[in-house]
């Protein structure tokens, strides 16, 4: 009972995020994945590696299919999300932590960027 009045304040809150919160969530989520991904390789613990790194490529391409072309600044966030997903593929094939350590940085400073910049946007 508890479980399903919990699921209904979980799509609540979700259904009534801004466009900027559920960008930030998705970032969140994509370093929390990538983070699971790096300990789990470290214990070589394989099928949870692969389940971090599948779910970090879904976030990646949802982030990438919801670009609004309009605006210049997407046709950037394509390439970077295009090499993020390249990134991914090379880190699942060759199970290399280093490829996570090179994709952190840039992810936590783009998330970064975003949140600063949802600061100063007037709602």
């Amino acid at each position: 009972m508890y479980q399903n009045g919990y699921e209904q304040y979980k799509m609540q809150s979700v259904n009534t995020m801004t466009h900027g919160e559920m960008l930030l969530l998705l970032y969140d989520e994509l370093i929390k994945r990538l983070t699971r991904a790096q300990i789990a390789l470290e214990d070589k613990n394989y099928e949870l590696f692969d389940k971090s790194v599948q779910r970090s490529r879904e976030i990646v391409r949802y982030l990438n299919k919801t670009l609004n072309m309009d605006y210049q600044i997407s046709y950037e966030l394509k390439r970077m999300y295009e090499f993020f997903l390249y990134e991914l593929s090379r880190l699942q094939a060759g199970r290399n932590g280093a490829v996570i350590q090179e994709l952190k940085p840039l992810v936590t400073e783009l998330r970064d960027a975003f949140r600063e910049a949802s600061k100063t946007t007037v709602v």
